[in-house]
């Protein structure tokens, strides 16, 4: 394969999942999060943050109109070049969650929404946080459950296979369910938790649909024949205004120690 043709199928995977990412976030409901993510990231006017897995720049273009010094850092070029090219006033660079371009301390949040699923050390990546947060630096994690998606459809126990399916495509699924943990080994303190449910019901999350069972299909969870068959009901359903599908979604916050301070967690919340 010349090296032309992958970079064609690189950028056309990327743009797949741009097309998805901006679907997600026009979605009812996303703009409420992404807003309550701020909240906990405590970010005041003037504060530096970083957003890993920055994508094309939503969260670092809405903090910045707050007032924040943000900066997205994501580790596809595409991304970066599609978000300068639609938010030319957001800082966005190519980085990595292992080594992110900053100083010790040198900030005062951290922020990866749907990022933590992908990451194969997370431990790694949170060290990396902790590094370059100042004392009473903020981190918020985002992020959905792909084992828990819930969807309505005729026939259940195949529904069931290719969630299960699209899931294990996945590096690290329930990440989410796990990130109070993660942050409490990982060293933080004032750590949180809360719930919210992202409810799809509507033409426009076909493409997610279609995502679902090409990806099952894929992974070998069914066959071709069952994967065309539910998608094809599932459009039926969106046709009809009867799609249903509800993912539950996961924030969880902390904050890096000061110096002499004890690590104590609080009790988890339920959002």
């Amino acid at each position: 394969m010349s090296s032309d043709t992958t970079l064609d199928g690189e950028h056309s995977a990327a743009d797949d999942l741009i097309r998805l990412l901006q679907a997600v976030d026009s979605q009812p409901g996303s703009a409420e999060y992404r807003a309550r993510s701020y909240e906990l990231l405590g970010a005041a006017p003037g504060a530096r943050v970083v957003d890993v897995g920055c994508g094309t720049g939503l969260a670092v273009e809405e903090l910045a109109d707050r007032g924040v010094t943000a900066i997205g850092v994501d580790h596809s070029e595409r991304m970066i070049d599609t978000g300068r090219r639609i938010r030319p006033r957001a800082d966005l660079r190519a980085g990595d969650a292992y080594r992110l371009p900053f100083e010790d301390g040198e900030l005062d949040g951290y922020r990866a929404d749907k990022v933590y699923h992908e990451i194969d050390d997370p431990a790694r990546a949170l060290a990396e946080a902790r590094r370059v947060l100042a004392p009473g630096g903020r981190i918020v994690l985002i992020g959905q459950d792909w084992d828990t998606f819930v969807i309505d459809s005729d026939d259940p126990v195949l529904t069931r296979l290719i969630v299960h399916a699209r899931a294990d495509t996945v590096a690290r699924p329930r990440a989410a369910r796990q990130y109070r943990n993660m942050l409490l080994d990982g060293g933080f303190d004032d750590v949180t938790v809360e719930a919210r449910v992202a409810l799809f019901t509507d033409a426009a999350a076909m493409p997610m649909m279609a995502r679902i069972g090409r990806a099952a299909r894929a992974k070998g969870g069914v066959s071709d024949e069952q994967a065309a068959a539910w998608v094809a009901e599932q459009a039926e359903r969106a046709r009809a205004g009867r799609l249903f599908m509800a993912v539950p979604l996961f924030l969880a916050a902390g904050r890096r120690p000061s110096a002499g301070r004890r690590t104590t967690p609080t009790t988890p919340g339920l959002g």
